[in-house]
C-alpha cells in the first residue's frame, strides 16, 4: 500500500523544523541524524535506511514542528475539571514559589523551584530520574541533555539554557533504563514532541510519569553564544562554567574559566539582541507555557514579585497527582509555595499573549503566501500591516544572525 506520509524531511524542507530530536528517538531504522547547521539542530535522514516508502511514518507522526492541537488534545492528557485560561490553556492550580534551599535559590533561574522539587522527588523515591539539559564544558556546544539520577546531576542543571536542546538519543535511553518513571523536563515543544512520541510508543509512554516544561518565549541558536562571547572578548573553548540567569531574581550571564570571571545581568545582554538569533520556527509558535506538560514553571516579573532579590517562580499545575507532590515537598520544606491568580502570570508573560496573537496572524500570513506551516487549530486571526511588517522585521534580524559575515551590522540593529 502506498505511504501517503512523507518522512522528516518534509519538516526540514518547509522550514518547520524544532530541531528538538524526537524523530531521531522514534525512528525504529536509525535512519535519522542530529547534525548543527547554521546554529541549530536539525535532522539528516539516511535514504538507504529509511523505512518510510515501506509504510513507515513515525517520525513525520511525532514532530511537533507541523503543529499540535493542545485544546483537543489535552482533554485526552488530563483529567475531567480544568479550569481553562486563552493563553495557559486548561490548567488545575497556579502558583508562586522557590527553593528553600538559598544557596539553590539564589543560583538557579529564578527561585530553583523546579531543581529543588525534582531533588525531592528523586530522594524521597518517587521518580528514578529526569531528562534535563546542563552545560558541559567538554562538548563542542557546550550543552548536553542527559537522564539526571543523582542530585550532583540535577545542580548541574540548573537554571536557563539559551541554545537549542535537542533529545536525540534520550528516547532510547529511557526505554532500556532501569525502572518505570521518568520526568521530562522541555521546552513548550519537547513536551508536545514527547506527547505524540508516546502516542505510537507503548513502551515509552509507561516509563514516562511526568513532564514538565518552561515557559518559553523563542528559543537562540549556538550562534547566541558564540557572538556573545566573541563579542566580550572571550575564548569559548577555555570557558569552564557558563551560565546564562545566575545570581539572584532574574540574573545574568557568568562566565568563567582560566583568567575569565565575567558577569552581566540578564537584561543588559539578551533584550538588545531582540530576534537576531532566534531560530525562524519561533515566529509560528503559539505555546509559550508549555500548555501539554503536567507542570510548567517560569518568571514571575510584576510587582511585589520582582522585588524580591533572591529569586522566585511562577508555576502552572495540570495533575492532582502531581499537585499532591508539590504539597508533600512543601511540607518536608523542600519548597514553598503560594497561590497566585492565573492572570498574574499572564501579565508577568506578554509572550503568552503575543504567540497567541502576534505569531497567529504569521502563520496566516505564510498559509496566505502559499507556504507549509504548523496546524495549532486556532482559528480566529487575521493579517494587519502591522504583523507583516514585524514578520519582515524579524526575519530580516534572523538573516543577519545566521549568517557570521553578516555580524558587524548587529551593533547597529542593538543601537
Amino acid at each position: 500500500m502506498k505511504n501517503n506520509h512523507p518522512n522528516i524531511s518534509y519538516t526540514v524542507k518547509n522550514n518547520l523544523c524544532c530541531g528538538c530530536g524526537i524523530c531521531e528517538g522514534v525512528c525504529p531504522s536509525a535512519a535519522i541524524s542530529m547534525e548543527v547547521r547554521k546554529g541549530n539542530f536539525q535532522p539528516a535522514v539516511n535514504a538507504e535506511r529509511c523505512k518510510n516508502a515501506a509504510g513507515c511514518h513515525r517520525c513525520y507522526d511525532a514532530c511537533p514542528g507541523l503543529g499540535f492541537k493542545p485544546a483537543a488534545e489535552s482533554e485526552n492528557a488530563f483529567e475531567a475539571g480544568l479550569k481553562e485560561d486563552v493563553l495557559a490553556g486548561r490548567y488545575l492550580k497556579t502558583f508562586v514559589g522557590y527553593s528553600c534551599d538559598e544557596d539553590l535559590r539564589y543560583h538557579a533561574a529564578s527561585g530553583g523551584l523546579l531543581t529543588q522539587f525534582l531533588i525531592w522527588l528523586l530522594e524521597n523515591g518517587k521518580i528514578d530520574g529526569a531528562v534535563v539539559t546542563r552545560f558541559d564544558k567538554d562538548s563542542a556546544l557546550k550543552v548536553r541533555t542527559i537522564i539526571a539520577t543523582t542530585r550532583d546531576d540535577l545542580l548541574s542543571a540548573k537554571s536557563s539554557k539559551y541554545s537549542p536542546v535537542t533529545m536525540a538519543g534520550v528516547i532510547q535511553s529511557i526505554k532500556t533504563a532501569p525502572g518505570n518513571r521518568y520526568v521530562i523536563v522541555g521546552l513548550p515543544c519537547h513536551i508536545q514532541g514527547f506527547r505524540k512520541a508516546e502516542k505510537a510508543d507503548s513502551v515509552l509512554k509507561k516509563k514516562i510519569i511526568g513532564h514538565f516544561s518552561l515557559y518559553c518565549s523563542s528559543g537562540r541558536s549556538f550562534y547566541f553564544t558564540e557572538y556573545l562571547m566573541k563579542e566580550r572578548g572571550i575564548d569559548l573553548d577555555k570557558v569552564d562554567y557558563l551560565a546564562y540567569r545566575d545570581r539572584g531574581n532574574q540574573g545574568g550571564i557568568v562566565v568563567k574559566g582560566e583568567n575569565i570571571d565575567y558577569y552581566q545581568p540578564y537584561r543588559e545582554y539578551n533584550h538588545p539582541l531582540k530576534s537576531i538569533f532566534v531560530p525562524r520556527r519561533c515566529l509560528l509558535c503559539v505555546d509559550h507555557y508549555g500548555e501539554m506538560a503536567d507542570l510548567s514553571f517560569g518568571d514571575i516579573n510584576i510587582p511585589p514579585y520582582n522585588e524580591d532579590k533572591v529569586g522566585i517562580n511562577s508555576l502552572i499545575v495540570r495533575s492532582s497527582v502531581w499537585l499532591d507532590l508539590l504539597e508533600k515537598a512543601m511540607e518536608a520544606n523542600a519548597i514553598e509555595l503560594n497561590e497566585v491568580d492565573i492572570n498574574d502570570i499572564n501579565r508577568s508573560q506578554p509572550s503568552a499573549k503575543m504567540k497567541k496573537g502576534r505569531n497567529v496572524g504569521f502563520i496566516r500570513l505564510l498559509k496566505g503566501m502559499g507556504k507549509r506551516v504548523p496546524e495549532y487549530g486556532i482559528v480566529k486571526a487575521h493579517v494587519s500591516l502591522k504583523y507583516i511588517v514585524q514578520f519582515a522585521l524579524n526575519r530580516i534580524q534572523q538573516f543577519i544572525g545566521s549568517h557570521k559575515c553578516l555580524w558587524p551590522a548587529v551593533r547597529f540593529i542593538k543601537r
